[in-house]
C-alpha cells in the first residue's frame, strides 16, 4: 500500500512540476512568435527595397530612334555624376544639352523625373518651361515645344539631396525622361553619393 502511495505521490509531483515549469511557457511562445514576425517583416522590407546601380557606367541609356518624324533628339552627354554631395549644402544642378540631329522638326512632348527629389526645366533660348517633377506627385503637362533641325535646348536638372531626409544617404541614381515625336524617349541619367 505504501508503495502505491509513493508512486501516486511521485506522479503528482511530476505533473505539478510540469504545470509550473512547462518546457515552453505561453510567454515564451508569444515572444518567439513576435520575433519570427519581425524577422519576416524585415526580410520582406529588405527584399522590396530598390537596389541602386553599383556604377553609373553600367546604367543603361536608350538610343533615340526615329519612328514618327524626321527629327531625332540626342544629348551631348546622357549621364552625369555629381560625385559626393552633402545634404547640409542643399540643392545641386546640372544642365544637359539636347539637340535635334534629324532632318525635320521634332516636338518635345513631356519632361518628367523618376523621383520627387528631382525637378527638370526645358530651357530653349530665353524661354523656360517647368519645373517638371515625378508623375503622381503633381500634374505633368504636355509641353509640345518644337525644335527645328540643328536647334538645341537645355534640360536643367535640380536634385535636392535632403528631400528624403536622413534615410536618403548613400548612392542615388535618377532619370529625367524627355518624351518626343522622334521616337523613343530620351533618358538623361544623374548619379550622386549623398552624405549628411
Amino acid at each position: 500500500m505504501k508503495r502505491q502511495h509513493s508512486n501516486n505521490s511521485a506522479a503528482a509531483d511530476k505533473a505539478q512540476g510540469a504545470a509550473v515549469n512547462p518546457p515552453f511557457s505561453k510567454r515564451t511562445k508569444v515572444i518567439a512568435g513576435v520575433g519570427a514576425f519581425i524577422l519576416l517583416l524585415g526580410g520582406l522590407i529588405f527584399t522590396a527595397m530598390p537596389k541602386p546601380a553599383a556604377n553609373t557606367a553600367t546604367v543603361e541609356t536608350r538610343s533615340i530612334g526615329s519612328t514618327s518624324s524626321a527629327g531625332r533628339l540626342a544629348a551631348l552627354t546622357m549621364a552625369y555624376n555629381f560625385g559626393s554631395i552633402s545634404m547640409a549644402r542643399g540643392k545641386v544642378s546640372h544642365r544637359y544639352l539636347i539637340k535635334n540631329t534629324g532632318s525635320g522638326p521634332i516636338l518635345i512632348r513631356k519632361v518628367y523625373t523618376s523621383c520627387m527629389c528631382t525637378t527638370a526645366e526645358l530651357v530653349k533660348g530665353e524661354k523656360r518651361s517647368g519645373p517638371y517633377g515625378m508623375p503622381g506627385h503633381g500634374r505633368i503637362p504636355t509641353i509640345n515645344e518644337s525644335m527645328k533641325p540643328g536647334e538645341d535646348a537645355v534640360i536643367e536638372v535640380v536634385f535636392d539631396p535632403a528631400a528624403h531626409g536622413p534615410a536618403g544617404i548613400g548612392p542615388v541614381n535618377r532619370v529625367v525622361t524627355v518624351e518626343n515625336s522622334g521616337g523613343r524617349p530620351l533618358e538623361l541619367v544623374m548619379a550622386a553619393s549623398v552624405t549628411p
